[in-house]
Parts: C-alpha cells; sequence; structure tokens
C-alpha cells in the first residue's frame, strides 16, 4: 500500500482533485469529515473542545455549532486567535484515526493507494504519515472566489476568512518544498485532473517499486 498525503490551504481545491484520484482508483479520507465525527456529543474530543471553548459554541440540541467554533478558534478583531488550543486538542485524535484508516485500507487491499486530504498536514507534523505528498495551490482570487460560492457570502467576507485561515497555515511556497508533487489549480479544472493523472500514474509506479524493496522511500521532484 502507498500512503499518500493530500494538502493546501483553504478553497484550493483540493476536495475537487481528491475526488479525480477516487475516480482514478485511490481510497480516499477526509480528515475534515473525520473530526467531524470525533466531535460529536459522547465523543471524547467533544467533551475536551466543550470544556475549553464554553457551551457559547453549542447549538441548542448540543451538537457543536461549527461557525461558533471556528470564530472562537481564529480571532475576531476583539479576540486573539485560540487555534493552537483547537488543535491540541484535536489533531492527536485525527492523526490516530487516519493512521487507523491507512492500515485498515492495507489489510484490505496490498495494492491500494490510500489518500489522506487534510489541510494541515505539515502544520500538525504528520508528514512523516505518508509516503508522498502532493500540494494543491491556486491564487489568492480564486480561493475567496470559490469560497465565497461554497459559503454563499460576499468575497470580501470571504477574503477574511481566507486571510484568517491562512494566518495559521504555513505558506504555499514552504508547503511545496516537503512536498513530493504540486498541483497548481488556478486554471481550468481539465488541466488540474490531466496533472492529477499524471501524478497518479507515477504512484502506482511508486507502489510497485516500493513493494519490491521494501522500506525504501524516493522522493519525488
Amino acid at each position: 500500500m502507498l500512503k499518500v498525503g493530500l494538502t493546501g490551504g483553504i478553497a484550493s481545491g483540493k476536495s475537487a482533485i481528491g475526488e479525480v484520484f477516487v475516480c482514478l482508483g485511490a481510497h480516499l479520507l477526509k480528515a475534515d469529515d473525520l473530526a467531524q465525527q470525533l466531535m460529536r456529543p459522547g465523543m471524547p474530543v467533544y467533551e475536551q473542545v466543550v470544556n475549553q471553548f464554553g457551551s457559547e459554541i453549542l447549538h441548542p440540541d448540543r451538537t457543536i455549532n461549527r461557525a461558533s467554533l471556528a470564530q472562537a478558534a481564529f480571532g475576531s478583531p476583539n479576540a486573539s486567535p485560540r487555534i493552537q488550543e483547537l488543535n491540541r486538542i484535536v489533531h492527536p485524535a485525527v492523526l490516530h484515526a487516519q493512521e487507523e484508516w491507512m492500515e485498515n485500507i492495507g489489510l484490505r487491499d496490498q495494492n491500494a493507494i490510500a489518500v489522506v486530504e487534510a489541510a494541515l498536514i505539515l502544520e500538525a507534523g504528520a508528514r512523516h504519515q505518508f509516503d508522498r505528498l502532493i500540494v494543491v495551490t491556486c491564487q489568492p482570487q480564486q480561493r475567496s472566489q470559490r469560497l465565497a460560492l461554497r459559503l454563499s457570502i460576499s468575497t470580501e467576507a470571504a477574503r477574511l476568512e481566507v486571510e484568517r485561515r491562512m494566518a495559521a497555515q504555513l505558506p504555499d511556497e514552504e508547503k511545496i518544498k516537503s512536498a513530493d508533487y504540486a498541483i497548481d489549480n488556478s486554471g481550468p479544472l481539465d488541466d488540474s485532473k490531466k496533472r492529477a493523472g499524471e501524478i497518479f500514474a507515477d504512484l502506482q509506479r511508486d507502489l510497485r517499486s516500493l513493494q519490491n524493496s521494501p522500506g525504501h522511500r524516493q522522493t519525488k521532484k
């Protein structure tokens, strides 16, 4: 099995690239979906988050209001960011769960390419979990436009949200330095799909190489 991390900043289009890999035959886990599951009522992460941030982040039904949590974590004009507090709670549980997921995929299919889509692979110190790392990038203006469309908000509101989120992440340039592959998702999606297809073919070759040489790891550029 080949373990692949798929990362990129907010609204870079990494989810779209992840779906391309699925169509090509990869298994995909979205770390954001995993985090949501871990923050359901009754889960240990839920209890820790509520204890840390207070009942103000909850819906009336006691589920976590993600918008309120994001506001508390990333800060507002009148408050300091607390994103590190949230990450210290959520990241260890997410990293453990996604490692279990990859191991389970490997037990079922030794020829699998298991892709984990996560925005903060490098920031969470999780690069070591993966045989290969792919970074998806795009232009700042595109992030704002895409987020505005996704959340049905104004472009200006989306721009401010992008800036707030990106302040807690490594710049694309730094992520690319740590990556094996980069996909510039600034152009037409068909171009990104073509690039993803080329990378997937390379990953398949890497998998065969790893299977023939246990413990071998070759960095791609």
